[in-house]
């Protein structure tokens, strides 16, 4: 939810499709009791700590809300702190109630107040910045780059120290009036460091320190101690207790016959080839003594040892050999029943291994001390730690291949460890996830196996962009780092359509709008914008063809459309259980787009657009739209919607779903549900292409080898997610991502020309023949249905056609799905 949050323009509480939508304080409250009990019961003192942390903040959420001074839902959702300040944010969306860069001095606060000798308070360093000497600290900061921005707020002051020296002070001390009120709560200076910014070309996903952080957590595994233990000291012990046995018998005459191989022979031979000395058979005084040591050593190395627990098995023939010992050195006889037994074992344990010093046994046991001699992994770990050491632990590394080479002589000699050991695969790939590297090269390495983690990466991109457009490098360098720092803001949960809080907004970045606006600063920003958005673009539908754009990455691109002036209606993806049945009117400015680029093809054809409705939905709506203009955004204190947008959508599901009855006025049926709201916002998304034609249209992208391939992979995906179908006992969400996937196949092969889409359909139709039976079966709808429009065919009403063997595939249905019946193994040889 947290995710998705991010909708769109705010708009009014629906009073006659939907019920008002409220947050219930419920969901806090499991969540504070999730994590009340992993406080107190999880095994990791680690963990524990985390989960207090949470606590505390759950706590807070909830008094929050019954106190009124939280608003769950709001853009601004603590009382007394406006939108652009950076909010305390859990899971969910849910404000705690204090700012983030809120709470006691940070150290290199404490070390600012220090050398400019003021009182360590926020009130006096916000002060002193704004002296001459402050000032000039400050100046000196923004042309060497050495400072770290985390927060959008601890480049506030940076800001004002540029507009001063720029000779804009009016724009100055605007700004510091705005921050005034909030100088003795907020951090608004950023963070020296030895270092200035890294390379706007390279970014990586996790730092140098990072990794270091987490290899140095590694600790030893369990089994791998034990079986290490078992390996070097009780396997060795066994070898004891067998040698004993072998040398003595069950009494002083006894010569017990075992078999070794196909040899039987007696213990005095064992012996011999034990390399023992052969000898008469030993009084009972000496042999009980030897057992007693025996024993006495079987106690000692129980206690210094315990990871292994066979030993104590008295079924086991290591303690079956004990046992019998243990009668021995209390001066007892061994009684029948376990001496018969410990005549089986002695015989079993020699010929599964040979006799302790014989070449078979010895062989096997060199073989063992040598495992059990491989360093463990949290060993290799320490080394790889003091390997990356030397390295920037605040950035990335062009370096991955060093830190992860076979021990060394040298190291060999400080560590113990065997030179020329292996660094462990899981190890190497923790290190080069900190690779500093182009973001097409991160993607190509696979270190960027998600569009969810493309994301992550993408604000580093769009913040060069953004930056292009001011000539004075310090200010670029500002701006890039301001950027960075608020996109690890994280999302609130918002109600009634509203926006996330934008970097626009923010009063520091407003007061530096009037700067870098000639015309070549313009040109130059909206030329690297645009760039951005065509590369950013082509590699999301190059590396992720079947995957939905997810809404950070949405935003970002959003971002560099307006920056480029593209007038590009990128769309997010709306929540089913807060969607409030309506839309803004970018979602009908995007359909119109995808209308004008799909009309008559395989897209609109199988999804049944009619594209001239769009199209004159959308010229309406234009033509109400510059009616409203200069009465401002809203009327009658609400902001537009696209209501007739909102209502074809409804419609469409309507029909597409298979209960999908019309009320008694003609309008669509539709009762408030998240599975109802689902089937409008597919609905929604069909209609728009979810971003897929604006990309295409308005930012120019096309993939270098053309569409086939997109189509090819997007098929693959689908018979992946199909997969996972059969035997899931909740698959809807995959049926649901499946059906995306489908969708933007179909996009993709819509662009392609008409002889390589007719063959991509005949190997979609081959290739899911290919698959399991149960995939082929469950698909076997979903390719009739796309054959038959290739053909020139069209679904009915429902969505069906030929008695429901062929169907649309969609995602979202109020009722069970047809794809999530198990079909009959059968139904292959159709």
């Amino acid at each position: 939810m947290n995710e998705i949050a991010d909708q769109q323009l705010p708009t009014p509480r629906p009073t006659h499709r939907a019920p008002t939508v409220t947050v219930s304080p419920a969901y806090a409250a499991q969540q504070l009791a999730r994590a009340l009990r992993t406080s107190e019961t999880h095994p990791d003192e680690a963990t524990r700590a985390r989960a207090e942390g949470r606590t505390s903040q759950w706590r807070a959420v909830l008094e929050g809300i019954a106190g009124g001074r939280l608003d769950v839902g709001s853009r601004t959702p603590v009382a007394g702190l406006p939108a652009w300040v950076t909010p305390e944010v859990v899971r969910g969306g849910f404000a705690t109630g204090t700012s983030a860069a809120a709470g006691p001095l940070t150290p290199h606060e404490e070390e600012a107040a220090r050398r400019a000798g003021v009182p360590a308070t926020r009130a006096d360093l916000f002060a002193h910045a704004l002296t001459a000497a402050g000032l000039a600290d400050l100046w000196a900061l923004l042309d060497s780059g050495r400072y770290e921005v985390t927060l959008p707020e601890e480049s506030a002051l940076l800001t004002v120290a540029w507009l001063v020296r720029a000779d804009d002070i009016e724009a100055a001390a605007a700004l510091v009036a705005e921050l005034q009120p909030f100088a003795d709560r907020l951090r608004f200076l950023p963070r020296p460091v030895d270092r200035p910014s890294a390379e706007v070309g390279a970014m990586h996903r996790r730092t140098v320190g990072e990794v270091s952080a987490q290899l140095a957590q590694r600790q030893p595994k369990a089994a791998v101690e034990a079986q290490r233990e078992a390996l070097t000291v009780w396997r060795p012990f066994e070898d004891e207790l067998l040698s004993y046995w072998l040398r003595h018998g069950t009494d002083a005459t006894d010569a017990v016959q075992v078999v070794d191989a196909t040899d039987v022979v007696d213990v005095a031979e064992r012996a011999d080839r034990a390399g023992r000395p052969r000898t008469a058979p030993r009084g009972l005084g000496e042999r009980q003594a030897e057992a007693a040591a025996l024993l006495e050593r079987y106690h000692r190395l129980a206690a210094a040892h315990p990871r292994c627990g066979k030993h104590r098995n008295p079924k086991s023939n290591a303690g079956i050999l004990r046992r019998a010992l243990e009668e021995t050195a209390a001066g007892r006889p061994v009684p029948p029943r376990p001496a018969g037994l410990l005549r089986h074992a002695v015989r079993a344990m020699v010929a599964k291994r040979g006799v302790p010093g014989s070449a078979r046994h010895t062989r096997l046991r060199e073989v063992q001390a040598r495992q059990a001699a491989l360093p463990s992994h949290h060993h290799i770990a320490a080394l790889v730690v003091q390997r990356l050491a030397g390295l920037d632990q605040h950035q990335g590394t062009p370096d991955v291949e060093s830190p992860v080479v076979a021990v060394t002589a040298e190291e060999a000699a400080v560590t113990g460890m065997p030179a020329g050991t292996a660094v462990p695969v899981r190890l190497r790939a923790a290190v080069r996830s900190a690779l500093s590297a182009p973001l097409e090269t991160l993607v190509e390495r696979g270190l960027v196996p998600s569009a969810e983690v493309l994301a992550e990466l993408v604000p580093q991109v769009v913040a060069a962009a953004t930056a292009e457009r001011h000539p004075d490098p310090a200010l670029r360098t500002l701006s890039a780092a301001t950027y960075r720092a608020f996109r690890n803001r994280r999302s609130l949960l918002l109600l009634d359509l509203q926006h996330q809080v934008r970097v626009e907004e923010l009063p520091w970045v407003r007061a530096l709008a009037g700067h870098g606006t000639d015309a070549d600063a313009a040109a130059r920003a909206r030329a690297a914008a645009g760039s951005a958005l065509r590369r950013l673009g082509d590699l999301a539908l190059a590396s992720f063809p079947g995957t939905l754009l997810p809404n950070p990455l949405v935003r970002e691109l959003s971002h560099l459309g307006r920056q480029a002036e593209l007038s590009a209606p990128f769309v997010e993806e709306l929540a089913a259980d807060i969607f409030m049945g309506t839309f803004t009117p970018k979602f009908l400015t995007a359909a119109r787009v995808a209308a004008d680029l799909l009309e008559g093809t395989l897209y609109a054809r199988y999804y049944g657009i009619d594209c001239a409705v769009v199209r004159s939905m959308a010229v309406v709506q234009a033509a109400q739209s510059l009616a409203r203009k200069g009465q401002g955004a809203r009327t009658n204190g609400q902001p537009a919607t696209a209501a007739a947008f909102a209502e074809l959508c409804a419609e469409r599901a309507a029909r597409a779903r298979t209960a999908g009855a019309k009320s008694a006025s003609g309008g669509s049926s539709w009762a408030w549900s998240p599975a109802a709201n689902g089937t409008v916002i597919e609905q929604a998304q069909i209609l728009t292409t979810h971003n897929l034609a604006v990309l295409v249209d308005r930012a120019g992208v096309a993939p270098s080898g053309g569409w086939e391939e997109p189509a090819r992979a997007c098929f693959a995906t689908v018979c992946r997610l199909v997969g996972r179908v059969h035997g899931h006992p909740r698959p809807l969400g995959t049926v649901k991502d499946a059906a995306y996937a489908w969708r933007q196949m179909l996009f993709h092969l819509s662009l392609c020309p008409p002889d390589r889409q007719a063959a991509v359909v005949e190997w979609v139709a081959a290739e899911a023949a290919r698959q399991p039976w149960h995939v082929a079966a469950r698909l076997g709808p979903a390719v009739a249905g796309l054959r038959m429009v290739a053909a020139g065919g069209e679904f009915g009403p429902d969505g069906t056609a030929h008695g429901g063997l062929v169907r649309r595939f969609l995602g979202w249905t109020t009722e069970g799905h047809w794809m999530c019946r198990r079909p009959a193994p059968a139904a292959t040889s159709a």
